[in-house]
């Protein structure tokens, strides 16, 4: 293990003495809300300790075992034994160390929060309008598979399907953590179903994820800045969605940003669920200006964090994917349209884990 993973696990088991005498104090116990802080942390800080307490341990087991096999000395059963030990010893120290590693990562947050993903057609005409129909498919069916609750927020469909704009809310524990690379443009390349000489097309769309704000985070703004308007939802829902008035779209009138939602019956819950889209637009408008600054001193994992970055190639012909920030290409396009984004989300959060901890050491 290097030296400065070392130094920064050795801080943990000072801060778990602190935490411990801290948290047996009557005065801390009396506040409740600094209480269930320190327990909090005492919980984190406790988990990485033993981890570290036990990586320390099979150090000791490892060196054992190496001088029993010095002096096992033509000993045949007791060399057995010691070359068990080592080999049990360092498959657990790397099993151990390689977790280590991911808990002392730097955690984002909001990577816990609820999301919000918007798909909007870019160019390419119906056939990219056809295409966010296809990423809303495989979005959904990536949450379906988790168990994950998608709803849609609002949409705007194509005459010949799919939409020019959809947004959907992912209510889940670490969604905003898990999506958050999708973030950027997509490509496709495929023979649409309108082409009668078998061409093959070039179309986007672009993809926008963001953390579903907390609900005290809504009052920040100052509701002289919104402009709010209603009207009628269109598309399906029945005669009581095309009679009322319940559809409703917020304007942030200093940066112009809009969220509307259609898809509740009430125009009070579209209200809600609107302005909890227009907060966390304008958090992401602030999350972009501020990755911007610090593009210049640390390389981004989605390049400038730019929409129409092109993030993502779908070659249909060749049933590929490539991921072009991290070179990733698999030849399983169509599993992974039908929802099997495993392997691709896998690989961008191990390339972010890479990148942290690479600063984590130059900064140790």
């Amino acid at each position: 293990m290097k030296p400065f993973l070392r130094q920064q696990l050795a801080k943990y088991t000072d801060r778990l003495g602190e935490l411990e005498f801290l948290l047996s104090r009557e005065d801390i116990m009396q506040d409740m809300a600094q209480f269930l802080a320190l327990s909090r942390e005492h919980t984190e800080v406790a988990a990485v300790a033993s981890r570290w307490q036990r990586y320390k341990q099979r150090e000791v087991d490892l060196a054992g075992a190496h001088d029993m096999l010095r002096e096992a000395d033509g000993d045949t059963e007791m060399q057995t034994l010691a070359q068990e030990e080592i080999d049990s010893a360092n498959a657990e120290m790397a099993e151990l160390e390689a977790e280590l590693q991911r808990m002392l990562l730097p955690k984002d947050p909001d990577d816990a929060r609820n999301a919000f993903v918007e798909i909007r057609a870019g160019t390419g005409g119906d056939e990219s309008a056809l295409f966010a129909g296809d990423l809303l498919r495989m979005y959904t069916r990536y949450c379906d598979s988790l168990g994950w609750k998608v709803e849609v927020i609002s949409e705007s469909a194509s005459e010949l399907g799919g939409y020019k704009e959809v947004v959907i809310r992912i209510e889940a524990y670490n969604a905003y953590g898990t999506l958050k690379f999708e973030s950027g443009g997509h490509r496709v390349q495929r023979v649409p179903a309108t082409e009668t000489q078998g061409r093959i097309h070039t179309s986007a769309c672009t993809v926008a994820v963001l953390a579903e704000p907390d609900e005290a985070e809504a009052i920040k703004i100052n509701p002289a800045d919104l402009r709010i308007d209603t009207y009628r939802a269109s598309g399906a829902g029945g005669q009581h969605i095309n009679k009322t008035d319940s559809a409703v779209r917020i304007t942030h009138l200093p940066t112009g940003i809009v969220a509307e939602c259609q898809d509740g019956r009430s125009q009070h819950s579209n209200k809600a669920q609107a302005l909890r889209v227009l907060t966390a637009r304008i958090q992401e408008k602030d999350r972009s200006e501020r990755a911007a600054k610090d593009a210049a001193e640390r390389k981004s994992l989605v390049g400038t964090g730019d929409r129409s970055d092109r993030i993502r190639t779908y070659n249909f012909p060749q049933g590929r994917l490539t991921d072009h920030r991290i070179n990733l290409t698999l030849y399983k396009l169509l599993g992974i349209m039908e929802g099997d984004l495993g392997d691709v989300v896998a690989a961008l959060q191990a390339y972010e884990a890479a990148q942290q901890l690479a600063a984590l050491e130059v900064g140790a």
